[in-house]
């Protein structure tokens, strides 16, 4: 055993210096800036062209002051509701012919017009390409009847006192900030535990591998290998927290202190952070590696990517479903099966306080952890030291036959 801790400190810190220390490392820490810079880029030019897009309104025909009316409840409505769809209206003025009227509003582009209201507070009619139980009709009805009662029947103005905190707007946060630490971790898991695929591809096409497993234990080089990517990410994710942080203290107003807050504080969610993305890349990077050192090609590599990314896309769609009610059926299998445990956890570190559930599942993924890791060395080591070319199953179900 200390012969093959040895030897995997050994394989971890010769691959870690030569990634650490390599020109590549500095675009691989600048790497999530270019997508946070095209979708800074590409969301102004969305809300530019929102903007300058003209919104489909209702054409209302009504006198000025029952318009005005109907706008004010429009805007109550709309103020209440913090909504951006709410339709608009526009008022114009009544002609002889209502229907020919209609008929040139409706075929109007500016303004885009849906559908035309008549007789607003007589007998409401609505002309258009709109459903009779549509969004559109509701909402005009909302709006109409609160337009035709009394000011004092629409409801009384509420004398409100602003307090810091209360159970409902915790509950929100901490939602919040469960959702936001279990992508992240999901995120980060996705993008630095795919290398491990292609990890053996340079080192078994130019026959480094075969040195390697001649100088030290098969084992000590899975086990070398893994724990110096999870060191190399330890520190992308020590550079980009620290850059992440800085930003939302220079750019946002009161600082990290508008971050909600979660459930068990600051510094434990940021080493139970630690520890999960720790449990989760050993458990799946192990899988990975083991999946990886199957492919002895790029393309093979290319091949597996897509399956092994569906998979972690399955496992953290299930750990969603403990966010909101951890102690749920559905939560608790979430988080007693291995490979989501640590993305359920952390979702419960943000949502309810308590250090005990966590030290239980931190020692329930460390035995999978053990368990997995033997499992894909056995298989590393399988890959690694089988030489010639690979017999297809169906060559020898031939040959089988053929003997028989």
């Amino acid at each position: 055993m200390k012969h093959l801790i040895g030897s995997a400190f050994v394989i971890a810190r010769r691959d870690f210096t030569a990634t650490v220390f390599s020109k590549a490392f500095l675009f691989f820490l600048l790497g999530p800036l270019f997508p946070v810079m095209l979708g800074a880029i590409f969301g102004g030019i969305g809300a530019q062209v929102a903007s300058e897009a003209e919104r489909p309104v209702v054409a209302v025909i009504a006198s000025p002051a029952d318009f005005a009316q109907l706008s004010a409840s429009r805007d109550r409505l709309a103020g209440a509701l913090e909504d951006a769809s709410i339709v608009g209206l526009v008022r114009f003025d009544g002609e002889r012919d209502i229907a020919a009227q209609q008929r040139r509003l409706l075929a109007s582009k500016s303004p885009p017009v849906l559908a035309v209201l008549t007789n607003a507070f007589s007998h409401p009619s609505l002309v258009g390409a709109v459903n009779p139980d549509g969004t559109t009709a509701r909402q005009l009805q909302l709006v109409i009847a609160a337009a035709r009662a009394p000011q004092h029947e629409v409801g009384p103005d509420i004398a409100v006192t602003s307090h810091g905190r209360s159970s409902g707007r915790l509950v929100q946060q901490r939602a919040l900030t469960a959702r936001a630490g279990q992508f992240l971790l999901f995120f980060l898991t996705i993008l630095l535990a795919g290398m491990l695929l292609s990890q053996l591809i340079e080192e078994k096409s130019n026959k480094v591998i075969e040195v390697l497993a001649a100088a030290v234990p098969i084992d000590a080089i899975f086990l070398g290998k893994l724990f110096a990517m999870l060191a190399t990410s330890i520190v992308g994710i020590a550079v980009w927290s620290s850059a992440g942080a800085g930003a939302i203290a220079f750019f946002s107003e009161g600082g990290l202190a508008t971050l909600p807050p979660p459930a068990v504080g600051w510094p434990a969610f940021f080493t139970l952070g630690v520890v999960y993305f720790a449990m989760n890349y050993l458990l799946l990077g192990s899988v990975f590696l083991s999946i990886g050192a199957q492919a002895s090609t790029v393309r093979e590599v290319q091949t597996l990517s897509m399956p092994v990314t569906m998979g972690q896309v399955v496992i953290f769609a299930v750990a969603t479903l403990a966010i909101g009610a951890p102690d749920s059926p559905a939560g608790l299998a979430a988080a007693i099966f291995p490979l989501s445990s640590p993305l359920v956890m952390i979702a419960r570190a943000a949502e309810q306080p308590g250090l005990w559930p966590h030290l239980l599942a931190i020692g329930w993924q460390l035995v999978w952890v053990a368990v997995i890791l033997r499992l894909g060395s056995r298989l590393f080591r399988r890959s690694v030291l089988q030489s010639g070319p690979t017999r297809r199953w169906w060559r020898r179900s031939r040959k089988v036959a053929a003997k028989g």
